[in-house]
Order: C-alpha cells, then sequence, then structure tokens
C-alpha cells in the first residue's frame, strides 16, 4: 500500500508542475496536467479517467486533450466498441514539444511585430515640443532597437539550418 501512496504522491506533484509551468507559458493549467498526467499514464487514458484522476470537469479536461491534439502532444486513440474518447502522448514527445513551443514563441514574435509596427508608426507621426521630441526620440529608438532583436531571432528560427536540426 505504501508504494501505491508513493506513486500517487510522486504523479500529482508532477502533474501539479506541469500546469504551473503550462500556465507559465499561457497554455492553461489545465492544458498542462492533462499532458503531464497522460505523459505518466501507461497506455492511453479515457478522458473519464483524467477527469477523475485530476478533480477536474469533463468539459476542461476534453477542452485540453483537445487543444493538446491540435498542438500534437496527443494523439487521440479509438478502441473498437467502445465510444469514449482515449489519448495519449506522440511517441516522440520531445520534438512534439519543440514544435509546439517553436510555433507558440513564431505566433508571440509575429503579434509582438505588428505591435512594435504600430508603435512606430504612432512615434513618426507624433510632433510636439522640444521635450516632448526628446521623449519621443527616445522611446523610438527602444521601439527600433526592440524591432531589430525581433526581426534578427525571427530570422534564426526561419533559418532552415535551425529547422533542419529540429530545433
Amino acid at each position: 500500500m505504501r508504494e501505491n501512496n508513493t506513486v500517487t504522491s510522486v504523479r500529482a506533484g508532477l502533474i501539479e508542475a506541469g500546469g504551473r509551468m503550462s500556465q507559465e507559458f499561457g497554455l492553461g493549467r489545465i492544458v498542462g496536467q492533462v499532458l503531464i498526467s497522460l505523459y505518466l499514464t501507461d497506455g492511453e487514458a479515457s478522458l473519464d479517467h483524467l477527469e477523475e484522476e485530476l478533480g477536474l470537469s469533463k468539459a476542461a479536461v476534453s477542452t485540453a486533450a483537445r487543444q493538446l491534439e491540435n498542438l500534437g502532444f496527443v494523439v487521440r486513440v479509438w478502441k473498437q466498441g467502445d465510444r469514449k474518447s482515449y489519448y495519449r502522448t506522440v511517441d516522440n514527445i520531445g520534438a512534439a514539444l519543440r514544435q509546439g513551443l517553436l510555433a507558440m514563441v513564431r505566433r508571440k514574435m509575429t503579434a509582438a511585430g505588428g505591435e512594435l509596427e504600430t508603435a512606430l508608426e504612432a512615434l513618426e507621426r507624433h510632433g510636439g515640443d522640444d521635450a516632448s521630441d526628446r521623449q519621443i526620440r527616445f522611446l523610438h529608438s527602444r521601439v527600433q532597437r526592440a524591432k531589430s532583436l525581433r526581426d534578427r531571432a525571427s530570422q534564426i528560427l526561419d533559418n532552415p539550418l535551425f529547422k533542419l536540426i529540429g530545433m
């Protein structure tokens, strides 16, 4: 019985840590909890099992599972004669995580690029007194620098060698 308590305790701690990490990446706590629960499961798990283990609603677990499936972290498994939905992590979770994280970084960089462009356009249109002009020039130089850094990071992510090594 003690071994079972250890397994349960270790699983719960890892699932909670995965939820926190996922939340820090902006994916949401439940998404991380479902992913780690599936990763620590030998084989596949039904939504009912995940719901029970995580103490969450079926709707929350189902939404998270579909999101993970769309990100390429899990796959749905069909069992003949069973109408339940089952999920398991993909065979190469490391590659899926790298690709998923890179896709998320690319989306955020694209959004940031648009915001930086908008800020630069607004600063270039603005005119004012000498003190205001000095502040605008300073802010413009900082935004221009941020845009330059963002552009360089995009070039690195889009580099064929970067893609070739599986990053």
